[in-house]
């Protein structure tokens, strides 16, 4: 989560988009900036429990492909209305899923969840594999850009490193994107350390609602 915002607050440093793919090492769940502590608790045994920058609702990292997207004020997407945002990262999720032989669809319709829990249910345009949510997505928008955290349940048959090339694929081949290593510099790290240490390990942030 430290990086996540630490790449939001510098988006406007680096200029351009940043996806990020990562895992967890241990079981964990993440729940949405708004949510009480009290109703996570109850709804999960798994710990830790740790508060996004994004909203929406509680995710499980037990096994779950994770990514996060930012995006300076300059880029066409930042401009995107939420909705739109979510299709268009579910549609390119969905391209990757099918250029690995995997059909899924974006969920026409739906209402609104009201479990807080974000794979109970689907809403307009989370991706859909036989009728279940398998990708679901939160947003942040700041005067430094915008902020996409999503979560992918995994489908048998394809390796998270087959995944993330699929993905990384089928934007190249949609958007012309031109894949390059982020060089992590020293700013970056210090911002990335002070958020880990100073708010998302703390207690007082992750139970403050």
């Amino acid at each position: 989560m430290a990086w996540d915002e630490a790449l939001l607050a510098m988006a406007p440093r680096f200029g351009h988009p940043i996806l990020r793919l990562y895992a967890w090492s241990e079981p964990a769940a993440t729940f949405g900036y708004f949510q009480r502590i009290a109703d996570i608790e109850r709804l999960t045994p798994l710990r830790p429990l740790i508060r996004r920058p994004t909203g929406g609702g509680l995710v499980p990292h037990d096994g779950d492909y994770t990514y996060s997207l930012t995006f300076p004020p300059t880029h066409p997407w930042y401009a995107l209305k939420a909705l739109e945002s979510y299709r268009r990262v579910h549609e390119w999720i969905r391209a990757a899923f099918a250029r690995a032989g995997l059909l899924t669809e974006l969920s026409i319709g739906g209402r609104k969840n009201p479990s807080g829990q974000c794979f109970v249910g689907a809403e307009q345009f989370d991706l859909l594999w036989r009728e279940r949510k398998i990708a679901g997505a939160a947003q942040r928008r700041a005067r430094d850009g915008l902020l996409i955290q999503g979560s992918i349940q995994p489908l048998s048959g394809l390796s998270r490193a087959d995944f993330e090339r699929a993905f990384c694929d089928s934007a190249r081949l949609e958007w012309g994107v031109q894949w390059q290593l982020l060089e992590v510099d020293a700013a970056l790290l210090t911002r990335v350390r002070h958020l880990a240490c100073e708010k998302y390990s703390r207690r007082e942030h992750n139970q403050r609602r």
